[in-house]
Order: structure tokens, then C-alpha cells, then sequence
């Protein structure tokens, strides 16, 4: 099977602009055998066949190609970092603030932060840019209509004051959508923004290989703004920042220096 992955993901990148590569191996083997099987399909070559005539099995894969666990205020210590330490520091800096919210999922991390600056930072103005590979993910962070496991997280008054209860979903509130645009990015093959006072990207970079982590890091660093930040997840510490032009801030913060 070793040898049959491959040529599979080789066709991948041709058909999709998708270097699996890039991936760690064993995860990503693992995660597209599973789905293969669970399709009823015993090697790469068929499964690779069915996706070039199926659309519906086209998009379960890409679908299944990026990880979508999130919710409000994901890790509540990290976010009171950022209210108390990281945005007052910003906000020294300019009353306009550039953020970008990479790999942003369905749309709780973007919607995380425009809802700390709205309650906390009323002064401020901002805008987000929040972007991820996954379409179906972005349709439904553009919809912003959450469960409320979404926001066990979230202070009980932000969950009342700026989300709106139907049936079982909650609905976030239009102010809130207004700064925010969401848009299909590639972190391993598109440009990047320029000028970015905050980036968020948490809990992904875990997937890639160390090779291109680097380059992520690398762009990440010339994407900031001197003195802008990058926010990672618990499990993408960077033990040498100075490479990428950055020092720490606070656990799991990067100042660009």
C-alpha cells in the first residue's frame, strides 16, 4: 500500500494544487485509508477513479483533509492573554488593528476575537481576514449559526448579548460579521497578507512536516508587522524563534522583533 499512496497523492497535487507531502505521513495515511475503506474501496488507484466521476466523494475527501475541531474561546487561559497583555499592546501602537485568523475552520476563532474587541476594546477598529482550505467550512462560518457546545467556553452575558437562540442552533449577531471576510487560502501555496498586527493559527501546523512548518513560520514572520504578534496552539511551541525574527512574548505569543 506504501508504494500505491505515492502516486495517489502525486495525482492529488495535479488534480487539486494540494501537496500531501507536506503532511505528516502516518497521520494523513491513516486518516485517507480509513475514509477510502469506509467507501468500500480496496486500493488507491480505484478510490483516485471514483473521485475523478463522483463530485459528492470529491468533496467528502477534501473535507476530510482538513481538521475541523473548534469552538468559542478554545483554551479560555490563552484568550485572557490575549485581552489582558496582547491586544493592550497593539492598541499602543495604532486604534486600527490588521488581523488574520489562518485556518480558521467554521469561523469560532475569528468570531472569538471580533467578540473580546468588541466588548472589551470598544475604541478600537479592526478588520479580520479569516481564511481556511475548506469551502464547506467557510460557507458555515460565513453563516456564523453555532451548537451550544460551540460556546461552553464563552462567558454566559457575551452568550447572551451578542448570539441569538433558534430551535437548537445559536445565531451570531450581524455587528460582529461586518469586519470579518472570509476567504479560501492555502497556507503551503498561496500569497500571504502583508501588514498583519495579530495571527492566529492554532492547532494545525501539528499536521505538516517540520519542512514545511518552516516555511510557514518563515512567511508568517514577513507577513507581521513590526511588533505584530502570532498566536499558536498548545502543541506548536517554536523552540527557536530568533529564526523566524521573533522572541516570546507569553507562552504560546511571538512578538515580531
Amino acid at each position: 500500500m506504501g508504494n500505491e499512496y505515492y502516486p495517489f497523492i502525486d495525482k492529488i497535487y495535479r488534480k487539486l494544487g494540494i501537496n500531501l507531502h507536506l503532511y505528516k505521513e502516518n497521520q494523513m495515511k491513516r486518516r485517507l485509508t480509513s475514509l477510502r475503506d469506509k467507501r468500500g474501496y480496496t486500493s488507491f488507484q480505484s478510490y483516485y477513479e471514483a473521485l475523478q466521476s463522483n463530485e459528492q466523494l470529491l468533496e467528502e475527501f477534501i473535507d476530510r483533509l482538513t481538521i475541523n475541531v473548534t469552538e468559542f474561546y478554545r483554551n479560555p487561559k490563552r484568550w485572557d492573554v490575549l485581552e489582558k497583555i496582547v491586544f493592550p499592546k497593539l492598541l499602543q501602537n495604532s486604534r486600527t488593528l490588521n488581523i488574520w485568523s489562518a485556518a480558521c475552520s467554521t469561523g469560532e476563532e475569528p468570531y472569538s476575537i471580533a467578540l473580546m474587541l468588541t466588548e472589551n476594546f470598544p475604541q478600537a477598529s479592526y478588520k479580520i481576514i479569516a481564511t481556511d482550505l475548506d469551502e464547506k467550512a467557510l460557507a458555515k462560518a460565513k453563516k456564523g449559526e453555532y451548537i451550544n457546545r460551540s460556546l461552553k467556553d464563552l462567558p454566559v452575558h457575551m452568550k447572551q448579548k451578542y448570539f441569538t437562540k433558534k430551535g437548537s442552533l445559536y445565531l451570531i449577531d450581524d455587528s460582529l460579521k461586518k469586519n470579518i471576510t472570509f476567504k479560501k487560502h492555502d497556507l503551503l501555496s498561496d500569497s500571504y497578507p502583508k501588514n498583519v498586527d495579530l495571527i492566529v493559527c492554532r492547532n494545525v501546523l501539528i499536521y505538516f512536516t517540520d519542512k514545511a512548518k518552516k516555511t510557514i513560520y518563515e512567511k508568517f514572520s514577513e507577513s507581521l508587522s513590526q511588533n505584530g504578534v502570532l498566536f499558536v496552539g498548545s502543541t506548536e511551541q517554536i523552540f527557536n524563534p530568533a529564526q523566524y525574527r521573533l522572541k516570546v512574548l507569553e507562552t504560546f505569543f511571538y512578538e515580531k522583533v
